[in-house]
């Protein structure tokens, strides 16, 4: 019979400790230890190839040893964990990962905290902000009449947005959502795409729809679009109307020109929110054209009531992968700048 994996660790950890500070943790009687440590000890893995610790468990006591500094940032990231155990999140290995991210990173604000910030709960399902900065943005729009977010793809841009506004619908806040995108193609025409102009559009509000799916009964979207109580239209269908009482998002803004970044702001009306999202890496507007998700920060900083909230690879919530796609190709990018930037000043 082979001995618990618990064991085997302690035994090869004790052995090879690194010296300097010692530290126990004791997880609270009233939690289940296996939540903390993780199936096969897989979250103790973690902790001691991110932070460069040693660690010893006996029973609920977890004896934490190594240098000083990541002893001290070891004890943070269980005391965040067990906080996070103690709110009924699961703690899975994701969400360990981001703790000791956030933990690494120093931040002032407790992991726990931002890894347990409900916005909305469907069919036993919560949305939560993941980083830090998924959180400042989500507080942005909380306290901000038009927000900006920011940021490469899978940041949760839109589906946090998404999120708030069926929030507000849900609160009665607003009494509408409105949903917009620019209709721009990404290497297809629209003209040769088959059926009416509803049917050519639907594709490019497919994000739009998958994420109401996933916050809402579906039974129950197709009544509220039915209704006018959710709207999701092309850009071009908000020219001369005045949006009162509703939560606008506007997805894909760096495919907006200035022209029409002016003319969907100025759609606000009284008891409105507009959060504007975009990528400005990722443009498809034709060759020579400006973006105006591009210069409207130039424009707008300093009104009070706008804030504009930057995301990055490190909020990436797909496959890991992901992100450092995201961070090599900002690399990339950077590289050609810096190339162009010393070829000009010769």
């Amino acid at each position: 019979m082979s001995e618990p994996s618990t064991e085997r660790r302690n035994r090869t950890n004790l052995r090879s400790a690194p010296a300097g500070a010692q530290h126990i943790v004791v997880i609270p009687a009233s939690i289940n230890a296996v939540s903390v440590l993780g199936p096969a000890d897989e979250h103790l893995t973690l902790v001691e190839s991110t932070l460069g610790v040693a660690l010893h468990v006996r029973g609920n006591r977890i004896t934490v040893t190594g240098p000083a500094r990541d002893v001290a940032k070891a004890e943070r990231a269980f005391d965040e964990m067990i906080q996070i155990v103690r709110t009924g999140q699961g703690l899975a290995r994701e969400t360990v990962e981001r703790v000791l991210g956030m933990v690494v990173e120093e931040i002032a604000e407790k992991p726990a905290d931002i890894l347990s910030h409900n916005i909305l709960t469907n069919r036993g399902r919560s949305i939560r902000p993941k980083t830090i900065n998924q959180k400042r943005y989500v507080e942005a729009i909380d306290q901000h009449t038009v927000t900006f977010g920011i940021g490469p793809a899978g940041t949760g841009k839109t589906y946090l947005a998404v999120a708030k506004a069926v929030q507000a619908l849900t609160s009665r806040t607003v009494n509408r959502i409105v949903l917009t995108r620019p209709a721009v193609e990404s290497g297809e025409n629209l003209g040769f795409l088959p059926g009416t102009l509803t049917e050519k559009i639907d594709p490019y509000m497919r994000p739009l729809y998958d994420a109401l799916h996933d916050m809402l009964d579906p039974d129950l979207i197709p009544r509220l679009l039915a209704s006018g109580t959710i709207e999701i239209a092309p850009l071009a269908y908000m020219r001369g109307r005045t949006l009162s009482g509703a939560f606008v998002i506007l997805d894909e803004a760096q495919n907006t020109t200035p022209e029409q970044m002016k003319m969907f702001l100025t759609r606000l009306g009284f008891g409105s929110k507009i959060v504007v999202t975009g990528d400005i890496s990722q443009t498809d507007l034709p060759s020579g054209k400006q973006s105006g998700l591009k210069v409207v920060e130039g424009i707008l900083t300093g009104i009070d009531d706008i804030s504009f909230n930057r995301l990055t690879s490190h909020d990436v919530v797909r496959h890991e992968l992901v992100g450092h796609i995201v961070a090599a190709y900002d690399a990339h990018d950077e590289t050609i700048e810096n190339t162009k930037s010393t070829r000009e000043r010769k």
